[in-house]
């Protein structure tokens, strides 16, 4: 079986010694040895089995869509016409593609090569580094759609504090940032690199660094709940606050000249067409986190309290899962591009493949140019279709 090196996924044990299946960190009650395991009889090596083969081809079209996609959306809100969503907005958006963009870089192509070499060939030194940026870029795709949920949260439900929106998202991005350093950084002290004696095996796994099997478990657990619990948890409060604010005004507002209902912030102002327009395309963005990674990591909690099913279950459920998991990096910028007509122009001009004179009426025109506690200008993501006051 391949390396898969799941931060979840248990191991399987030959001769009381377990090797890891999967990548996953493994353990041996009766062997205490960082460096080396110990003899393995009648063992044979994992290997790249057709399951793995269709794994890693998978993500490589992942990944060239992933990075050419978000390196567009990092370029258009850096460079191009995405300059124009308000400024607020602009960290968020570059800091979601920047997190896409890590998943893509490391994670993606390190298991590609991992499923094709097996074993381990980096020493460890890398085996440490690859695995410390593994979690980094997991940990901070979660926590910037955390951020990304808490300013919605917060322009919906506290619509005149928009002025400091700016420095209150710098501050959480920091934060969220920070926060993935810190929560990856004992990846560097538990993997290793580690030889089994009498087979010329390699693998980089935690074997050794802890000496209790429930040691092991709690920290899968622990990242368990900060990677997908804490995240899912919070951005299911803010979307459920912000859905009963909606329908709050909504009961309390006279119908339009239409008949239809028109949301009012502090009893007076419609609430802008370009922030509701926003809020469709992140609580969308937050839905395909949701739906890609639940199944993996279900399935990873799955096998920690049922390791038997390890044995059972077909080698390609897992790789499926972990594949379609990492669809989550291509599914952002296809949902930013659908709602942002800024980022759709740039890429036709790089089509193209020459500049185009900006017409006075850009599709751009509900961009971050207007300041003020209104809100209006919130971003371009409203530019051109809806009635004013239509959710659908």
């Amino acid at each position: 079986m391949s390396a898969n090196w799941s931060i979840l996924l248990p191991t399987v044990s030959y001769d009381n010694t377990s090797i890891p299946v999967s990548g996953s960190s493994s353990f041996s009650p009766n062997y205490s040895s960082p460096s080396l395991l110990p003899p393995l009889h009648d063992w044979e090596a994992p290997t790249f089995t057709v399951a793995a083969r269709f794994r890693v081809a998978a993500t490589a079209v992942l990944f060239v869509f992933a990075a050419i996609s978000n390196l567009a959306v990092l370029l258009s809100v850096t460079k191009g016409r995405g300059r124009r969503l308000a400024s607020h907005l602009r960290p968020l958006i570059a800091s979601l593609a920047s997190a896409d963009l890590v998943m893509t870089f490391v994670v993606m192509p390190l298991d590609a090569i991992w499923n094709v070499t097996v074993q381990w060939y980096a020493g460890d030194i890398m085996c440490k580094l690859l695995c410390f940026l593994k979690l980094f870029a997991m940990h901070s795709a979660a926590f910037i759609l955390v951020v990304v949920s808490l300013d919605r949260h917060h322009a919906i439900l506290h619509p005149l504090d928009s002025l400091d929106a700016g420095k209150r998202n710098k501050r959480m991005l920091f934060v969220a940032w920070s926060l993935s350093v810190l929560l990856a950084s004992p990846q560097l002290f538990i993997f290793r690199a580690v030889k089994a004696e009498g087979v010329d095996f390699v693998q980089c796994v935690t074997h050794g660094s802890f000496q209790h099997r429930w040691q092991e478990t709690a920290y899968n657990m622990f990242h368990f709940v900060t990677l997908y619990v804490f995240p899912l948890l919070v951005m299911s409060f803010c979307y459920t606050r912000i859905l009963i604010e909606i329908n709050r005004q909504m009961h309390r507002t006279k119908t339009t000249k239409g008949g239809e209902p028109c949301l009012r912030r502090s009893g007076t102002d419609m609430i802008p067409k370009a922030r509701m327009k926003t809020l469709k395309m992140t609580i969308k963005i937050v839905a395909t986190f949701v739906v890609c990674w639940t199944p993996y990591y279900l399935l990873g909690i799955w096998y920690w309290f049922q390791p038997q099913m390890l044995q059972v279950t077909p080698e390609y459920v897992h790789h499926a899962l972990f594949v379609f998991g990492n669809l989550n990096t291509c599914c952002d910028p296809i949902i930013y591009g659908f709602y942002t007509p800024s980022f759709r122009a740039d890429l036709a001009r790089c089509w193209r493949r020459r500049p185009q004179n900006t017409s006075p009426k850009s599709l751009d025109h509900l961009s971050g140019r207007r300041g003020g506690a209104s809100g209006d200008a919130e971003s371009d993501l409203a530019s051109g279709d809806q009635p004013s006051g239509n959710m659908a």
